[in-house]
């Protein structure tokens, strides 16, 4: 089994990024709140079909803790009843968590979804801690970050609720998706830690230190885009989903900020793959690094000049979390063979 670990951790990493990527569907759906209880879905554990499921109905059963819409607000059954011809209201209580009481089915199932994509990722991550258990005598460091991934997958989940108690609320969801690149850094130190190949990596002090803020610039980039997204939430409740030519328009300073940015990341990143070539330092992934790059502005210059292209946000925001952990895995690499440097 403990040759299969770094297997394991890599499934595990797709999970988590898969969950990123059904994030990034449901935030661009506007599918947040298309569960209005946390774990369960209106009550269920799996969802509605239809609004009729939600409606009061004369001979008709609900179990204890699940949800109806009445008069635009959520009621929670208090106990297994069968309703009579007449509503009781000694029957149910109003759910106090937030008034958010609107069906969607498209929404329901969207944000269904994700969170079957986070339990299946936090089961894949108690897999990877149990065997982790096999690396505790000559590599304890994998094995007490196995199980840290396990309690930040479990903080994660209880982030997730909040998100939907505050009825997304900008700064949770911003700390939502932080906390969600903490957990794919701490796995890949994992992967990276359980290798046991020599990559032959060439020192260089200067790489090293221009790759840890190119790093740090990514993620500042990357909550700054929250912010910026935010802003493009509240244009959309003003001005209406069709209007995507104004969604952008009388911008705040954070896009700013963040498009100027985006300049310096590439122009760092440009300067790190010259350095890898011209120094031969065998780091192949700067490759992905470009290509990312690239990729990741044009989705920006999209959305700018061409009015928001069909998921062209939610494009944005994975190649940003995907680029995040490439930079990570190359810092990882460069610290590995600083180590070699100092110690041969």
């Amino acid at each position: 089994m403990k040759i299969h670990f770094r297997k394991i951790a890599k499934v595990t990493l797709v999970l988590v990024y898969l969950v990123i990527v059904a994030g990034a569907v449901v935030r661009m759906t506007g599918s947040g709140m298309g569960c209005p209880d946390w774990p369960k879905c209106f009550g269920y554990y799996i969802p509605p079909t239809d609004a009729e499921t939600l409606e009061w109905k004369p001979e008709k059963t609900f179990k204890k803790g699940q949800v109806i819409i009445l008069d635009k607000t959520l009621k929670v059954s208090k106990s297994d009843i069968t309703t009579r011809t007449i509503y009781n209201s000694n029957n149910w209580e109003p759910y106090t968590k937030h008034d958010y009481a609107i069906f969607n089915v498209w929404h329901t199932w969207i944000e269904y979804i994700n969170r079957l994509f986070g339990a299946l990722a936090g089961l894949a991550t108690l897999i990877l801690a149990v065997i982790s258990l096999l690396y505790w005598k000559e590599k304890k460091r994998v094995t007490l970050l196995s199980f840290l991934v396990v309690l930040g997958m479990g903080f994660q989940a209880w982030l997730g609720a909040t998100v939907v108690y505050s009825v997304l609320e900008p700064v949770k969801i911003t700390t939502h998706m932080i906390m969600a690149l903490i957990i794919v850094a701490m796995l890949l130190y994992i992967i990276h830690n359980a290798n046991t190949k020599d990559k032959n990596i060439v020192h260089d002090k200067t790489f090293f230190n221009v790759a840890l803020f190119a790093l740090g610039l990514t993620l500042v980039q990357i909550v700054l885009g929250t912010q910026v997204r935010q802003f493009v939430d509240e244009q959309i409740d003003t001005v209406g989903e069709e209007a995507k030519n104004l969604w952008l328009q009388r911008p705040t300073i954070q896009f700013y900020v963040h498009r100027s940015f985006s300049i310096l990341v590439v122009l760092i990143n440009f300067y790190l793959f010259y350095r890898v070539r011209k120094y031969r330092l065998n780091h192949p992934k700067m490759n992905w690094v470009l290509i990312l790059l690239i990729v990741e502005v044009l989705t920006g210059m999209a959305m700018y000049y061409l009015d928001f292209p069909f998921a062209s946000q939610p494009l944005h925001l994975i190649l940003a979390s995907v680029l995040f952990g490439v930079q990570f895995y190359i810092v990882l690499d460069a610290l590995k063979s600083k180590r070699s440097y100092k110690t041969s």
